[in-house]
């Protein structure tokens, strides 16, 4: 199993395997033709509460993953993330985000958890 990260806006690669964008919004000024998504996970990503409070602070990443986790654990969030969990036993799942910055992003959380480690609680290095 291999679980890796991406923009939407980057373009298709033959290594990312399934692409599944993972985003509660659909990302401005794409087509779904030029996203070639296998899947669109929305029921997984924050909630639009937490994510405008976060608002891709990562000063408040650390902060913004407990907050994550704790609605990952209920509800359709649990569902979907199950969900994910099931598609990412076979080849190699690629979770797409528009945010410019994955690493600093619900991504780096899911792919944590996807691969059986915790989520990070650090705070990402800031470019």
């Amino acid at each position: 199993m291999s679980v890796r990260s991406g923009r939407i806006y980057d373009p298709p690669r033959e290594a990312d395997g399934l692409r599944v964008l993972v985003d509660r919004l659909w990302p401005r000024g794409m087509s779904k033709a030029k996203a070639a998504l296998d899947e669109w996970c929305k029921q997984v990503a924050p909630t639009t509460g937490l994510r405008r409070w976060y608002g891709h602070d990562p000063l408040r990443f650390a902060e913004f993953a407990r907050r994550y986790q704790v609605e990952l654990a209920e509800g359709e969030q649990s569902v979907a993330l199950d969900h994910l969990r099931e598609i990412s036993t076979g080849d190699t799942v690629t979770l797409l985000t528009a945010t410019k910055d994955p690493s600093c992003s619900e991504v780096a959380i899911l792919i944590d958890l996807l691969e059986g480690g915790e989520a990070p609680h650090r705070r990402p290095a800031t470019k």
